[in-house]
């Protein structure tokens, strides 16, 4: 995917289209109003009640499916994918990069980020977030309010970096892991695609792929109900509503 440039005519709002309008959606939509370059000119949602409907004052469009329509219509060829599920929104990502929607990125402007660092493409970094020098951040990646993401760290394609959790530096995060609110993850260390490290957890020696890991220091959940048990702790937002489709 190719990223859309920051700051680029900055005088000048360029429109595009925010897909999902839960708490996520929200957040992004706020942040593009705070960052100035982009205007949200409608939400896209897969639930079809909401087509229509406002949400912060913004118009609900239609479906994902009317995307190619809308983008005929309003002329409107920049989008975000606001879906904090991360295998749906790497999902949704993908699809429309490959129907050659732009994919923009939101960056609130009290996120600090190195000169250095690069950043991919449909990526969130919220308010207060602190990226270091030489980071590389993938496509698809929210690194959420006041996280720090620590120097010479990889984040992988489609993962999700919650509220305050701290990165040490040369951190790696593999494609589709979930870092939960407060976390730290101390220097080196790396966690395995589709990792999921508890709120609050302290991170001292690799995380498996696949794996979930809470506590001080986190350790493994070994028992599967436990995990299912846990979910709701982890993705609150997730247990409230249901993941687009």
């Amino acid at each position: 995917m190719k990223a859309s440039k920051p700051g680029v005519d900055a005088a000048r709002k360029l429109p595009c289209i925010v897909i999902g309008c839960g708490g996520h959606g929200r957040v992004v939509l706020d942040i593009l109003h705070n960052a100035g370059a982009h205007e949200a000119v409608g939400f896209v949602d897969s639930n079809p009640d909401l087509t229509g409907r406002r949400v912060d004052g913004v118009r609900v469009l239609g479906r994902p499916d009317d995307l190619p329509r809308l983008r005929a219509e309003l002329n409107v060829n920049s989008l975000i994918v606001a879906i904090g599920d991360n295998g749906t929104r790497r999902h949704f990502a993908e699809r429309f990069d490959e129907l050659g929607f732009e994919l923009i990125n939101a960056i609130h402007p009290s996120a600090n980020i190195a000169r250095n660092a690069s950043l991919g493409a449909n990526t969130v970094v919220a308010a207060g977030a602190l990226v270091s020098a030489h980071c590389q951040i993938g496509d698809s990646v929210i690194l959420n309010t006041g996280c720090i993401v620590d120097h010479e760290s990889l984040i992988g394609t489609a993962t999700h970096v919650c509220p305050g959790a701290r990165l040490a530096g040369r951190v790696t995060v593999e494609s589709g892991a979930f870092i939960g609110i407060g976390a730290t993850i101390i220097q080196s260390i790396r966690i395995g695609y589709e990792a999921t490290v508890g709120a609050g957890a302290v991170v001292i020696h690799d995380v498996p792929p696949m794996t979930t890991v809470v506590g001080v220091p986190a350790q493994p959940v070994k028992d599967f109900e436990s995990a299912v048990a846990i979910q709701p702790w982890l993705l609150p937002e997730f247990a409230r509503s249901s993941v687009l489709r």
